[in-house]
């Protein structure tokens, strides 16, 4: 099936929604770049350290890092301040996978999904903006934040990941996805790039790193809100019919109030779970990306934190780093899909996978103060990992029976950026036993190699014909 036949579209119609579609890469990756990615978690590291060690009074310095010994209370729970952002990330993804799944069901069946992925960006965009506020030692606002703005940008990507086979058929899924990822990289750089000038010029605009770090915060959350009129108003077409039928209610109407559509959903998606076994390369599939994804995301999300507090890097020096990262990312992610096409999509997920073990075992071993070095493996990250996440998209949207994208995109959204949770779990645990970051970011080359071994077992054929027959 084409993707015009399946869309309804003209060409030119199908165009112009291809386009708006990608400029939600481009709003939200600036949130991900600026803050999930750069900012936010060593300064809410620096923010509970703060609280927890009142003027530095209790800090200690081990392997080389300073930290605080003394440990935050978590609703009755002790948590180190040098591990708080990373269970943050930890428990927004735990709470993520009960709720995408059901956002993604809802989605199936709503008459406009494009209003409800705006809507929870917009929500996210909001919070992301109000991390500007926190300050001193309120580390509970930012985590409450953090929480929010994560758990609705996968709600977001749940709706949109699903909009990808609306709008390119099979054939052209890789190259579509592919493209979306690298506006992606684009949009997170532009921004970074500015920020990374504001951090530079900061005495010179009379602000401290912390103010303008705030400030770089709240430009990524409006950044993401204002961006994402474009798509609201660019995918209008696709409003129409679910995707799914909504079975009819009592009096043989279809229900049409906001309670019937969510208990609908949350009973197909239940019928969903239960004929899951169906499609047994999907759902290998998804537990190898959960692995391999997992490894990913905890890169991304610990590569400040491990940067600033083991390596000694200033903030600036981070966003020269993860800049790079963005621009590199861009061109791999089209290099990915030009591969892709000659090769084959999940021969090329492997091969990054490789190249993921060699950058984590790097990592382990960079001397602190080595900027160079730590560029370098910007550099490495940066290659593989546009391709490694818009082809996993694209494999899993030929994996998924059709009509029911949104609802197997809310399984797949549980283990996508931004909401890993085993690798940050395991990365925060092990800081706190051990003390040092070295140690932590040795114990994610465990989530690519199972994850590339599970991924050998996957047939991509096979699984495309279960979903197409279901």
């Amino acid at each position: 099936m084409s993707a015009q036949v399946a869309t309804g579209l003209t060409p030119r119609q199908l165009g112009r929604a291809r386009r708006a579609w990608y400029v939600y890469d481009w709003a939200n990756s600036a949130y991900v770049t600026t803050t999930a990615t750069v900012l936010f978690s060593p300064y809410l590291t620096a923010v509970a350290q703060a609280a927890a060690c009142p003027d530095g009074v209790g800090q200690v310095v081990r392997d080389g890092v300073t930290t605080c010994p003394v440990p935050l209370d978590v609703l009755g729970v002790p948590v180190a301040p040098g591990s708080l952002a990373l269970y943050v990330v930890t428990f927004a993804t735990l709470l993520s996978a009960l709720v995408l799944p059901a956002v993604g069901a809802v989605a199936d069946r709503s008459r406009s999904p494009r209003r409800l992925m705006t809507g929870f960006a917009w929500v996210g965009a909001a919070a992301a903006a109000s991390m500007v506020f926190v300050a001193g030692d309120r580390w509970v606002l930012g985590v409450v934040l953090q929480l929010v703005a994560s758990l609705c940008l996968g709600a977001s990507l749940v709706v949109y990941d699903s909009l990808l086979v609306r709008l390119a058929g099979p054939a052209e899924r890789d190259r579509v996805s592919s493209r979306g990822w690298a506006l992606g990289y684009a949009g997170g750089a532009v921004l970074l790039a500015a920020n990374l000038v504001l951090l530079a010029q900061a005495d010179a605009l009379g602000l401290d790193e912390a103010a303008a770090v705030r400030v770089s915060l709240l430009s990524a959350g409006l950044w993401w809100g204002v961006f994402t009129l474009v798509p609201h108003l660019g995918l209008r077409r696709l409003d129409g019919a679910p995707a799914v039928v909504v079975l009819p209610g009592p009096e043989g109407e279809p229900p049409q109030s906001t309670a019937g559509v969510v208990a609908g959903s949350l009973g197909q998606l239940v019928r969903t779970l239960r004929g899951a076994p169906a499609f047994p390369q999907t759902l290998l599939f998804l537990v190898a990306y959960l692995f391999f994804n997992d490894g990913v995301q905890t890169v991304i999300a610990a590569a400040s934190v491990y940067g600033q507090q083991q390596l000694g890097f200033a903030s600036s020096q981070l966003v020269v780093a993860i800049l790079l990262v963005q621009v590199v990312a861009l061109l791999g992610a089209l290099a990915a899909g030009w591969v892709a096409q000659r090769t084959s999509a999940r021969a090329t997920i492997l091969g990054s996978l490789v190249v993921w073990v060699a950058v984590v075992v790097a990592g382990m071993l960079i001397p602190a103060g080595d900027f160079g070095l730590f560029l370098a493996l910007a550099a490495g990250i940066g290659l593989v990992l546009g391709g490694t996440q818009a082809l996993s998209r694209s494999v899993f949207s030929q994996l998924v029976p059709l009509g029911r994208e949104a609802e197997w995109f809310g399984l797949y959204q549980s283990a996508e950026r931004g909401t890993s949770w085993l690798g940050t779990l395991v990365f925060g645990l092990v800081f706190q036993l051990t003390g040092s970051y070295r140690p932590a970011i040795a114990s994610l080359v465990v989530f690519f190699v199972v994850g590339g071994v599970l991924l050998l077992r996957v047939d991509v054929e096979r699984g495309r014909a279960q979903a197409q027959a279901a």
